[in-house]
């Protein structure tokens, strides 16, 4: 175990701080396990500068009798050397265990020195180390008894210091002439400081609160916690101060501030390279539990990344395309109660699909990386005009509108990279998230989701719904920042988001070259006129839902959706044409029977096979999602042919009109995965077998019906 304390000022000049410190010796009844003392060994300087106290110290401990009985110990003794040098104005003491020292290696350092920017202040620092070799079989005992105490002496140190300070301003001993240079002696770095002297007023002496006020008026104007340097790394010797903490970073426990103070100056010390604020640094430890090596690991981690795609620019060098500006429905909208930054994304008018393909996926994971870095300033600005630590921001997401499309899994696995991105290089950024107008199909959505998000996160989502959903949002928002989309009066500079026209997709083979999202997912394949393309899709148990998403690449098609008691075989039929051409000149005159599976030609519709999703026709250029709630179990047999309307309006050997193609995905949706939110879903399955409402088309084609409309 290790510490090391932040910098802890007293604002009154070094010789007074000395004064009141060793008020604490021989013993000290402030300080309970603090027995006794006795001087072993003393040496003053010549000229007096220089003084040398080495005390063997008798603690206490508060340990567990049966401990103490096997250890055979009523006292625990220590030796501490005080180093004193009044030329330097420095004190530096120095502890270690004399008790069962070949056992347990306990060793403190503590500096106390002149402020570096202000003469009249001291400053304090200590480390120390705790190494448990072996204790009768009690290390562990031992180790959690040692930290705890050492812990609660901490806090009570600087107390204690400030009570015997404040014992000798009573006394009227608030300056003490600092050590002088004598003719012919080296100049130390006493400086220029002028020690307050004792004023009268009216003829009577000041009292010590004022002569306290005067300093603190006298001093502030040089106050470091007013100046910005301890939020840059660019000094390598910058020093944590314990109010710049209070101040900037929060309230943090003694040892939360040791270990913030020990992966700073660790990254100062051996990293090579712009590091991140403070508030940044504290993330990565409260994500990591404190733990600094493995807090260290992962931001050594994320700062490669960033230096990798060039994070720290992103915010000046990347653009938002002009489908994001006139299409995505988010936006930073003034901020919570809390005063953290807050962000609306209304997730239900998202078209997710039209999204990555008329931006691509590095498009939509920057403006996803432009809006954390945009979160992070605005914290810092917000800590800056609050006046109190602001490391984190909120959102509000409204699903209004959230439907079946959105579980498109393309996006799902978008949105599962981008909060795998935040998780590892973001960490502690979410205040809270205000989840509005959440429709039965969330849990699902929810449910894919919610594993891959961390379990403090989880617990940060607060559900508003119901009559109440304004008052709800009351707790946690101003009255005046109410989006007015939420019936409220303050106006939002959200897009209106909505279906992305077709007409800004990228061409098919950007999109599946781009990060390999749709590549991995998709299947592109052909099919010709009687060899009509087939997927078997096995259901094991009612309530899952089996959804699909497909481009028609060549020519028109007609798909429909199959489902027999039999469980086939799960396979596609067939991996890829191969007819020669007598063959498709075959096919192409033969009369092929209406509603004929060829996985498995047996199956008679009526008999052993249903349509459970009626024939449609798609012309070339169609994009259609949709899905479908399984009531039976068996297979489902998803076929895409060409249309024998086409074929028949066209000439018998023009072969090109007998081949089609599409880019298709199809997946389940496990009712086990749902958790108990079968019944919801089961209760608006009428409009899970819809597709996208909205077409690029100017019109919708005849043959297709209201609930099965292309994109």
């Amino acid at each position: 175990q290790t510490y090391q304390s932040p910098v802890r000022i007293y604002k009154h000049p070094f010789e007074v701080v000395m004064a009141a410190y060793e008020m604490r010796f021989p013993t000290c009844p402030q300080i309970p396990i603090f027995v006794g003392s006795e001087i072993t060994y003393e040496y003053k300087s010549d000229d007096g500068a220089v003084h040398v106290v080495d005390r063997k110290c008798e603690l206490n401990f508060e340990v567990p009798y049966l401990l103490k009985k096997i250890a055979s110990v009523e006292y625990v003794y220590f030796n501490q050397k005080n180093s004193v040098d009044w030329r330097k104005r420095t004190l530096l003491i120095e502890a270690t265990n004399i008790s069962f020292s070949s056992r347990i290696g306990i060793k403190e350092n503590c500096m106390y020195y002149v402020h570096p920017e202000n003469s009249e202040w001291t400053c304090f620092e200590q480390s120390a180390s705790l190494d448990v070799k072996s204790f009768f079989g009690f290390e562990g005992t031992v180790e959690k008894i040692a930290v705890k105490q050492y812990g609660a002496n901490l806090a009570k140190g600087k107390e204690i210091l400030e009570f015997f300070i404040e014992e000798q301003l009573k006394k009227g001993t608030d300056h003490l002439i600092p050590y002088t240079v004598k003719h012919g002696e080296e100049e130390g770095s006493v400086g220029d400081s002028a020690i307050d002297m004792p004023k009268e007023v009216n003829g009577e002496e000041e009292t010590p609160s004022v002569i306290m006020n005067r300093r603190e008026s006298k001093l502030g104007k040089s106050d470091l916690l007013k100046s910005n340097q301890h939020t840059s790394f660019d000094d390598p010797d910058s020093k944590i101060e314990s109010e710049y903490i209070k101040r900037f970073l929060g309230q943090l426990s003694q040892l939360e501030e040791s270990r913030f103070c020990e992966l700073k100056y660790g990254l100062q010390s051996h990293h090579k390279g712009k590091l991140p604020n403070d508030a940044h640094l504290l993330r990565f430890l409260r994500a990591r539990e404190f733990d600094v090596p493995k807090a260290k690991e992962m931001l050594l981690t994320s700062l490669l990344w960033r230096k990798q795609h060039n994070v720290d620019q992103i915010l000046h060098e990347w653009q938002r395309p002009s489908v994001v500006k006139q299409f995505f429905p988010g936006c930073w909208h003034h901020s919570d109660n809390e005063g953290r930054p807050l962000y609306l994304l209304r997730l239900g008018h998202l078209d997710m699909k039209g999204m990555l393909r008329s931006i691509g996926m590095q498009n939509v994971v920057k403006l996803c990386l432009s809006t954390c870095e945009e979160g992070l300033n605005r914290a810092e600005e917000a800590t800056k005009s609050l006046g109190v630590p602001i490391s984190c921001w909120s959102a509000l997401l409204d699903l209004d509108g959230l439907s079946m499309r959105h579980l498109w899994r393309p996006g799902v696995q978008a949105l599962l990279r981008i909060i795998e991105i935040v998780e590892a290089h973001y960490p502690e950024t979410m205040g809270q998230v205000l989840v509005v107008r959440a429709p039965r199909v969330f849990p699902v959505l929810w449910t894919l989701i919610s594993p891959f998000i961390d379990e403090k996160t989880r617990n940060k989502f607060v559900i508003c719904g119901g009559e109440n959903m304004t008052e709800e949002l009351k707790k946690f928002l101003d009255d005046q920042n109410i989006p007015d989309f939420l019936d409220g009066p303050c106006l939002t500079d959200c897009g209106p988001g909505g279906h992305i026209p077709k007409s800004l997709y990228l061409p098919v083979d950007e999109q599946k070259e781009d990060d390999g999202l749709l590549s991995t997912m998709y299947t592109t394949t052909s099919f010709v006129k009687g060899c009509p393309l087939e997927a078997v899709i096995n259901v094991a148990s009612t309530g899952c839902v089996l959804t699909w998403d497909f481009d028609v690449l060549k020519s028109d098609c007609e798909f429909t959706v199959y489902h027999t008691p039999k469980m086939l075989d799960e396979i596609v039929h067939p991996h890829s044409p191969s007819l020669n051409p007598v063959e498709m000149v075959q096919n192409a005159i033969s009369s092929v029977p209406a509603h004929k599976v060829h996985i498995d030609p047996s199956l008679v519709l009526g008999v052993d096979m249903t349509i459970v999703e009626k024939p449609h026709v798609f012309q070339e250029g169609d994009s259609m999602q949709g899905s479908h709630f399984c009531t039976k179990e068996g297979s489902y047999i998803l076929q895409w042919k060409v249309p024998e309307a086409t074929v028949n309006s066209a000439t018998t050997f023009d072969f090109s009109i007998h081949k089609g193609k599409i880019m298709y995905y199809t997946e389940t949706l496990d009712s086990a995965d749902f958790r108990g939110s079968v019944a919801s879903l089961e209760s608006c399955r009428s409009s899970f077998s819809s597709m996208a409402l909205v077409s690029s088309q100017p019109s919708t084609p005849a043959s297709v019906p209201k609930q099965m409309k292309p994109e």
